[in-house]
């Protein structure tokens, strides 16, 4: 019998989602950083976005990690998905799984680190469950939240087209050294980003740039060119770590190549680095490395 391992990530993904029925208030449901639903009056001009993200214990972090470092990660990461669609986030949910014999001062310690993201990005969080698991067993931190986006605004990962210019936002590789845990959601970069062009696509870089850019390039029935020497790095990486490392928490996204230099020279100097990598194109282009669940066992200190 075939194992998850075995199958790997993406395609436990489709198995599990190739046959959910989707109501028509749902307009992007599975395959996407966020689901997209109409919520209120029909055709209204702000969209809901859904969004669920866990951390895991020997997987996201390590036992002797800081917990305000890990509440603050947990947090972040489904804030940055809002930011990957074009939008922002309003409420979040939070589902506590822990032994009993957790110290309460870890706890104390995780709900600061969540709390004072939230404050950051002016987001509440309005409740959640708490759970028992096994003594011995990891620890479980799930987030889900809802955000929002102007109708007119949003971002998939599908909109891309042949000729399209692909650029990311910050520097890449490193995480283990620690960023995966401090990382800032890029929702000012990716609301100002909306509101002065039309990104044709969008994801935040959580698995590596070789894995998520052909992710977004097939969700957009594309295939890409990427430039390797023009990767932006973290001081002391090497391109490989920059392809590879994940959790870079970066925005990936194409436009019109037409618009290429008026944003590189309108991008705004407070922001962080903004680099062309490459274009999307009709067909071609290989990457292989980046994070993938069930693929590897070892303890990963992200």
């Amino acid at each position: 019998m075939k194992t998850v391992q075995e199958l790997g990530e993406d395609a436990l993904i489709q198995r599990i989602c190739k046959n959910l029925g989707q109501e028509v208030h749902v307009l992007t449901g599975p395959g996407d950083d966020c689901a997209v639903v109409e919520t209120g009056t029909e055709k209204s001009q702000v969209l809901s976005l859904l969004k669920t993200d866990a951390v895991v214990e020997g997987v996201h972090f390590l036992a002797e990690t800081s917990a305000q470092k890990v509440g603050w990660k947990a947090t972040g990461r489904v804030l940055s998905d809002f930011a990957s669609m074009g939008g922002e986030g309003k409420e979040l949910l939070v589902t506590l799984a822990i032994p009993g014999k957790t110290p309460v001062n870890w706890v104390d310690e995780l709900y600061q680190g969540m709390s004072r993201c939230a404050s950051t990005f002016g987001v509440s969080i309005v409740g959640g469950e708490t759970t028992a698991v096994p003594e011995g067993s990891a620890k479980v931190i799930s987030v889900a939240g809802r955000g929002e986006v102007a109708r007119s605004q949003i971002v998939l990962r599908s909109g891309g087209e042949p000729g399209d210019a692909l650029f990311v936002t910050g520097r890449l590789g490193g995480s283990l050294a620690g960023w995966h845990l401090t990382f800032l959601p890029r929702i000012k970069e990716a609301r100002w980003l909306v509101e002065h062009f039309s990104l044709t696509a969008m994801m935040d870089l959580s698995d590596g740039l070789a894995r998520d850019l052909p992710r977004l390039a097939a969700a957009s029935g594309c295939g890409f060119e990427l430039d390797r020497a023009a990767i932006p790095r973290n001081r002391g990486c090497s391109i490989a770590q920059a392809l590879g490392d994940g959790e870079d928490f970066e925005l990936l996204f194409a436009v019109p190549s037409q618009s290429a230099k008026q944003l590189q020279s309108s991008w705004p100097k407070e922001f962080p680095l903004l680099t062309r990598i490459g274009s999307l194109t009709s067909s071609g282009g290989e990457l292989r490395g980046g994070w993938g669940h069930f693929e590897a066992c070892e303890v990963d200190e992200k």
